[in-house]
């Protein structure tokens, strides 16, 4: 893929699914590799097999949430390298569960990863980007940035929260004349191990929902979802719908307005567990 080589790119949530993919398909193109993920030996994984096609790579562990954390890791990172051209926003966790029998802390987890993550990132790296001179943020939001969902209130509001604040600085970077892309990206259901791992309020089965969102959701590849992302970069899109579901969702709810929510509970009833016990 063109546009990439000699690029630096940092990715998070490396260590499996879409993060994994754009980090292989990046170094692919002739980029250098920042990757980092909480989970080390997943990250260790995809470090292997980035260095066994001859990536430049720079792994480290990393929890998108901790702020200090993620300042001093951009530091670090343009050290090494001597500058920063792409940052990829991609980690993230979900939680399931009506608001009513969740947690605080379970939804302040995953506020802190999926937009709290994203925060820190951005204003990380943001120096770094425009001192390169060609510069890009992507920012992994999701089609759950576009609608919600009953059972998803916390991954609904970070998600929503990332598109808001991603359109937002593509604006004021055109308006400042930043060199610096913003794109934000909306995956439908890719099969990746978010939905396995996720956890779930009590009294809910948090495998049989990461099963039924497996069997019944999960259409595309995490690889062919990285090549619509990284072509969607090349370009410079504002935005970016991952699979033909996102594309439908997204033409849903613009006919439909608000009246998306009462079209989608009735189908969500006959394909998903419940969110309350």
């Amino acid at each position: 893929m063109e546009g990439f080589a000699g690029k630096v790119a940092v990715v998070t949530g490396a260590g499996s699914g879409i993060g994994r993919a754009l980090a292989i398909e990046l170094g692919r193109s002739g980029a250098k590799l920042a990757i980092s993920d909480i989970d080390t030996e997943g990250l260790a994984e995809t470090e292997e097999k980035l260095k066994a096609i001859g990536v430049h790579v720079k792994a480290d562990r990393l929890n998108v949430a901790e702020r200090e954390s993620f300042v001093a890791y951009a530091d670090a990172v343009n050290q090494h390298f001597g500058k920063v051209n792409q940052i990829y926003n991609n980690a993230g966790i979900a939680h399931s569960g009506d608001i009513e029998i969740c947690h605080f802390k379970d939804i302040d987890r995953v506020m802190d990863v999926d937009w709290g993550g994203v925060l820190n990132g951005t204003k990380a790296f943001l120096p770094y980007l425009i001192e390169s001179g060609d510069g890009h943020v992507v920012n992994v939001s999701s089609v759950f940035g576009l609608f919600s969902v009953p059972g998803q209130a916390a991954y609904n509001a970070a998600k929503f929260a990332v598109r808001g604040f991603t359109e937002a600085l593509r604006q004021e970077m055109i308006t400042a004349g930043h060199p610096v892309g913003v794109t934000c990206v909306h995956p439908g259901g890719i099969k990746t191990a978010i939905a396995r791992n996720a956890t779930a309020a009590e009294g809910l089965d948090a495998e049989e929902m990461a099963k039924a969102f497996d069997t019944r959701m999960a259409r595309t590849s995490p690889e062919r979802a990285a090549r619509i992302i990284l072509d969607a970069v090349r370009k410079n899109k504002a935005r970016v719908l991952v699979g033909a579901d996102a594309k439908v969702l997204d033409a849903v709810i613009r006919l439909t307005g608000s009246g998306y929510q009462a079209l989608f509970l009735s189908v969500l009833r006959r394909v998903t567990p419940p969110s309350h016990p």
